[in-house]
């Protein structure tokens, strides 16, 4: 079982850290873009024998990972390095969580069983924070599914902002909204603790005070981009997320947005709504201590009230001028019944299917 991690922002100190050269075949996750980066020439350097897989989708399939399954066997691998985004990382993770399967069962009907196969995680993008997380998301028959163990928390981690300088515009705006995302969703969890606030306050902190450089393409901050990605991984590996990311996924497979986009197009409407209806709250600690989180984030937001930071968050998103509204009125029922129950758990003001509706709506 995965307790710790190893962490190194220097990509020499990978074989300290790791003792990666002791072992005999490298499986690097990775996508296409990764083919030619630093990263791999690293890895040559090294002498050490490597197969790279890439047989898998931007929102990675059941399938792909049972391919990947396969490939590890097929080539008597014993290192998994998950190198790119979101995607690349969660079929790192899977893959490990279900080496020790029965390969004649759905591996996602059977107890995960750890493994004592390393896997090391190299993040490109500044967002999702997998790397810090012990939980991962695939899809099968177009249904989102989580998967969740101890195992899939990465045992080392490389944070190299360089990385991130070969990002496509689109990508940094949407991995951007997705660590703001994760961070605020994680602050309000009913789940939230102090260390997961103190992880969350932090992130939403440093993207704050850096987004705008960041888009623009100042390599300045892209270090504080990368850290408050991981930060806002570490948050929501102990708070998760809420129901924000619940109704995000549906809108991903349907429509074809990331899953940033997707979840930033939810959260303010829930963030006003839970504002105006907080005696709804469902948070044990109850709706004062909920207020208080409210009030946080304002302060955090720069603003004397919940409208302001909601409008703030807003601002944000509308200066990345992506789209706003995506949703096809028709397929309303489709996405309603498609919202993750677990996360709407999570959430600190209950949510019935007509609020759904209603948000859903608002993206029509």
């Amino acid at each position: 079982m995965v307790c710790f991690q190893k962490y190194t922002y220097d990509l020499g100190e990978i074989d300290k850290i790791t003792n990666i050269s002791n072992y005999q075949h490298l499986m690097i996750v990775c996508g296409n873009s990764m083919i030619n980066s630093h990263i791999i020439s690293y890895f040559k350097s090294l002498n050490i024998k490597y197969s790279i897989f890439k047989d898998f989708k931007p929102n990675p399939l059941y399938e792909d990972v049972v391919k990947g399954v396969k490939f590890f066997k097929d080539n008597d691998c014993d290192f998994i390095i998950g190198l790119g985004g979101g995607s690349a990382l969660d079929v790192s993770k899977c893959i490990k969580a279900f080496l020790k399967l029965d390969v004649s069962i759905n591996y996602l009907e059977q107890e995960i069983l750890d493994c004592e196969v390393p896997l090391l995680a190299i993040p490109s993008t500044a967002g999702t924070g997998s790397e810090a997380t012990h939980f991962a998301v695939i899809y099968q028959n177009g249904e989102k599914c989580s998967v969740e163990h101890s195992c899939l928390l990465p045992n080392y981690v490389l944070l190299d902002y360089r990385l991130l300088e070969g990002l496509p515009l689109y990508q940094k705006k949407s991995t951007l909204l997705d660590a703001l995302c994760q961070s605020i969703e994680s602050y309000w969890s009913v789940n939230s603790t102090d260390e997961s606030k103190k992880y969350a306050s932090e992130a939403i902190k440093l993207i704050l005070d850096n987004y705008e450089r960041y888009i623009a393409g100042n390599q300045i901050v892209y270090k504080y981009m990368i850290k408050a990605s991981n930060l806002s991984g570490k948050a929501i590996n102990i708070s998760k997320t809420t129901a924000a990311h619940a109704m995000s996924y549906k809108l991903t497979s349907l429509y074809g947005v990331s899953h940033g986009h997707a979840v930033a197009l939810c959260l303010p409407i829930i963030w006003n709504y839970m504002v105006l209806n907080i005696d709804k709250c469902c948070d044990y600690r109850g709706s004062e201590y909920l207020s208080s989180i409210f009030k946080e984030l304002n302060v955090l937001f720069g603003t004397d009230d919940s409208i302001g930071a909601i409008n703030r968050f807003v601002e944000i998103f509308n200066s990345f001028n992506i789209e706003s509204k995506i949703v096809n009125r028709g397929d309303l029922d489709i996405l309603i019944n498609s919202v993750n129950v677990e996360r709407l758990n999570n959430n600190p003001v209950s949510l019935e299917k007509d609020v759904i509706r209603k948000v859903y709506g608002m993206l029509c």
